[in-house]
């Protein structure tokens, strides 16, 4: 059991079923089970996923005091997710609404409330220690994390980052967090040129010695720089996609867990694009995650 170190985003999460993108106007709309809400975030959904196959997982976020904050607590408590290290000072808990398509297709509504104010508090002893302890530093591309981001590099952790959406590879945001990444994961929505060459500039730039470009239904582009390898790998269908949300970070998640485990990367990769496969069959970004017993059940079979 590999113990690894997430910290990030914990939100409350309302997804809503629409019939389609653009929306057009109407006063209501009866979608009958078309609205859920849950805990959510990319630390949270990390935590999960990382939980539902097997690993001891470590979250640090921010919370508000509040009713919000409280049903996070309780979701962590009953998916035996510690929160020992969460911070309630917040003004008050991110939230986000997501809509999304039959098709899946999905539109992100996110209200981070204070949290881009907050600093990962290095100093503290007991997150020393869990850092310390961990073997892989999940630190996601929150402003709060780029403290954390020199205490795992001065520990000579693994870190590893999803940057997500970039059109540049002089993002002045999400250069911290690149420059830090021994594993790095992005998406191609915005990308400003082919994903091929934006994985070599990324290779050329930064140290990270895997680099995956997550592309959708067309599968993933990976580069391991220690195997020599620049491949893409073609998605594992689903015909029955329910909602993408969350896919990203089940595909991220599921390769971490494979990759420190020992598999190659490229096996690593075909274990998480199954993995997000059954993923999408879920409803909501925090749900749907299964084991890693089922995953390699699946490729055997």
């Amino acid at each position: 059991m590999k113990k690894i170190f997430v910290s990030g985003l914990t939100n409350i999460e309302t997804t809503t079923a629409v019939r389609g993108f653009p929306i057009s106007y109407y006063p209501i709309d009866y979608t009958f089970f078309g609205v859920n809400s849950n805990a959510a975030g990319v630390g949270y959904n990390l935590c999960c996923s990382f939980s539902a196959l097997g690993d001891d997982v470590t979250l640090f976020s921010y919370l508000g005091s509040d009713d919000e904050g409280e049903r996070i607590l309780k979701h962590l408590k009953e998916k035996n997710i510690s929160a020992e290290h969460l911070l309630m000072t917040l003004k008050s808990t991110p939230a986000s609404v997501i809509l999304f398509d039959p098709s899946g297709r999905r539109q992100i509504y996110c209200d981070l409330k204070d949290i881009q104010e907050q600093r990962f508090p290095a100093d503290k002893p007991s997150l020393r220690q869990a850092v310390a302890e961990s073997d892989l530093v999940c630190a996601c591309n929150i402003n709060f994390n780029r403290p954390l981001l020199q205490l795992a590099g001065q520990l000579h952790k693994t870190i590893a980052t999803d940057v997500h959406v970039l059109s540049s590879i002089d993002d002045e945001y999400n250069r911290d967090f690149m420059e830090a990444a021994d594993i790095l994961f992005l998406s191609d929505e915005k990308l400003p040129c082919a994903p091929e060459e934006f994985i070599r500039q990324l290779a050329g730039r930064f140290k990270s010695r895997i680099i995956i470009i997550g592309m959708g239904s067309k599968g993933a582009l990976l580069f391991d720089r220690e195997q020599h390898i620049l491949q893409q790998m073609p998605a594992v269908p689903n015909p029955h996609v329910v909602n993408t949300v969350g896919a990203g970070d089940a595909l991220y998640s599921s390769f971490l867990h494979f990759y420190i485990k020992g598999f190659s990367s490229v096996e690593a990769l075909r274990c998480a694009q199954t993995f997000a496969s059954v993923k999408i069959g879920f409803n909501g970004a925090s749900v749907g995650f299964p084991t890693e017993e089922k995953i390699l059940s699946m490729l055997r079979s």
